[in-house]
C-alpha cells in the first residue's frame, strides 16, 4: 500500500512540474495580479527612443507593464476619437494634441511640450541620384519620399518647401519641381527608411532624430538650414479616461527626467524642461 500511495502522490506533483516547465519556455511575460498595465500612444518618430526608455523605466518599476502603440500622430488621434483608451498620448505636433484637448479627451493640465525636433534630408549611402544638397531634390527623375500632409513630418516638410519657395534663391519653381519628384507620401516616418534601403527612393525628408547611429552606414544626411527648417514641438499628456493616472504621471516624469532626457538626446531630440 505504501508503494501505491507514493505513486498516487507523485503523479500530480509531476503534472504540476511539467506545467510550470512549459509555462517557463513560452518566453512571454504576462502581467501579474500585482502589476499595472500602462498604455502609451506615441508618435512613430519616438519608436527607438521610447523603446529604450521603457527598458530603463521597467527596470526601476517592475510593477508596471508599459505597452506602446507607435503610429502617425494623426492616426493615433483618430483611434482615440473612435474609442481607444490609452493612458498617455505623445504627439509629434501640437495640432493633434490640441484637437484632443478641445474634444475633452485629455487632462489638459497635464499636457506640456517636452521635446523639440527638426527636419533633415537623407539619401542612401551609395547615393545613386548624386544628391548632395537641397537643390538636387529638384533635378528631374530624383525619387523623393515625404509624409502625407496630415501627419506632422509631412506638414513640416511642406512648410520647409514653402519657406524655400519664398526665397528667390530657390523660388516656387523649386518647390513645384520637388513635389513633382515625390513618388510616395507616407503616413508614418518609420516607413520612410525602408523605402531608401530597398531602392524605392533616392531621397527623403525625415526628422533629424530618425538618423540613428546604426543607420549612419546606410544613409547620408543633408542638413536643412535653420532659415528654412521647422522646429517640431512634441507635447504629451494623460488621457481623461485613464484609470492609471498616478502611474501615467510617474512615467511622464521619468521621460522628462535625467534618464529619459539623456536617451532622447542620444537619438537627436532636444528635450524641453
Amino acid at each position: 500500500m505504501r508503494s501505491h500511495d507514493t505513486v498516487t502522490l507523485l503523479v500530480p506533483l509531476l503534472l504540476i512540474a511539467a506545467t510550470l516547465a512549459v509555462a517557463g519556455c513560452t518566453g512571454t511575460t504576462q502581467p501579474t495580479a500585482q502589476q499595472t498595465t500602462l498604455t502609451v500612444f506615441a508618435a512613430a518618430s519616438l519608436t527607438g527612443a521610447f523603446s529604450e526608455i521603457k527598458e530603463a523605466y521597467t527596470a526601476e518599476n517592475p510593477d508596471v507593464v508599459v505597452d506602446f502603440v507607435f503610429d502617425g500622430s494623426q492616426a493615433l488621434r483618430t483611434q482615440i476619437e473612435q474609442g481607444a483608451l490609452p493612458d498617455v498620448f505623445v504627439s509629434a505636433n501640437e495640432k493633434q494634441m490640441e484637437a484632443l484637448q478641445e474634444g475633452g479627451f485629455m487632462e489638459n493640465d497635464t499636457v506640456a511640450v517636452f521635446l523639440e525636433n527638426s527636419l533633415a534630408v537623407i539619401v542612401p549611402a551609395e547615393n545613386p541620384a548624386s544628391v548632395t544638397n537641397l537643390a538636387g531634390l529638384a533635378r528631374p527623375g530624383v525619387r523623393v519620399v515625404i509624409g502625407t500632409k496630415d501627419v506632422p513630418f509631412g506638414a513640416y516638410t511642406r512648410q520647409v518647401l514653402d519657406a524655400m519657395a519664398a526665397d528667390p534663391a530657390y523660388g516656387t519653381a523649386y518647390r513645384d519641381a520637388v513635389m513633382e519628384n515625390v513618388v510616395s507620401e507616407e503616413t508614418a516616418v518609420s516607413t520612410v527608411m525602408p523605402k531608401l534601403t530597398l531602392g524605392e527612393a533616392e531621397a527623403a525628408f525625415v526628422y533629424k532624430s530618425d538618423v540613428r547611429l546604426d543607420d549612419r552606414s546606410r544613409v547620408r544626411q543633408i542638413e536643412v538650414p535653420a532659415e528654412y527648417n521647422v522646429v517640431a514641438e512634441y507635447p504629451l499628456g494623460i488621457l481623461a479616461s485613464s484609470e492609471q493616472r498616478a502611474e501615467a504621471a510617474a512615467f511622464i516624469a521619468f521621460v522628462r527626467g535625467p534618464t529619459g532626457s539623456a536617451v532622447l538626446e542620444s537619438y537627436g531630440f532636444d528635450p524641453v524642461q
